[in-house]
């Protein structure tokens, strides 16, 4: 699990400097500045697999709590006309598929985070910090919805070829009798 989370957040870090690029495609040079601010949580999906190697179940966590605070600062960044706050779509998934049965406690707090970061107030947000007309936010919805579709599926897939390895080295659950 802990690999898995350290692929998901070298992804995330590795995507998050062409973030700009596709703003700029979808809605021109002189509205990305908002996007900078996505780098904030670089340094943190950096560290997901130095936290990993020492201390796997804090790097597990870290993952998705540094992606919610990362929807947060993109959603008061560019509105929630931007739609970008669908990233918390795969902050869920996080929470829900890399916690151990033991560890459910901790995926559903993650979960419920992921949610709670959906339902803040759009009065909290205020005005986004760049100038976005309703053509700007069609854009982004759609890129945004792409991208968090495209983030599910790696997700998916990963996780899936760790059910894989772990079906063939034998590990399964206990069974209750």
């Amino acid at each position: 699990m802990a690999s898995a989370a350290n692929w998901v957040a070298l992804v995330f870090a590795w995507n998050q400097p062409f973030y700009p690029l596709y703003l700029w495609a979808a809605v021109g040079a002189d509205k990305i500045a908002p996007s900078f601010l996505t780098f904030l949580s670089t340094p943190f999906f950096l560290a997901v697999p130095a936290v990993a190697k020492r201390h796997p179940l804090a790097a597990r966590v870290m993952l998705p709590l540094t992606s919610v605070a990362n929807g947060i600062v993109s959603t008061k960044a560019f509105g929630v006309g931007s739609g970008v706050e669908i990233f918390l779509l795969p902050c869920a998934l996080i929470g829900a598929a890399l916690f151990r049965p033991s560890e459910r406690a901790i995926g559903l707090v993650v979960i419920a985070l992921s949610a709670a970061a959906h339902f803040i107030p759009t009065r909290f947000f205020g005005e986004p910090l760049a100038s976005f007309t309703a053509a700007d936010n069609g854009a982004m919805v759609g890129l945004n919805a792409v991208s968090a579709a495209t983030l599910i599926v790696f997700i998916g897939l990963l996780l899936s070829g760790v059910m894989a390895a772990s079906e063939q080295r034998g590990d399964q659950a206990p069974r209750r009798k």
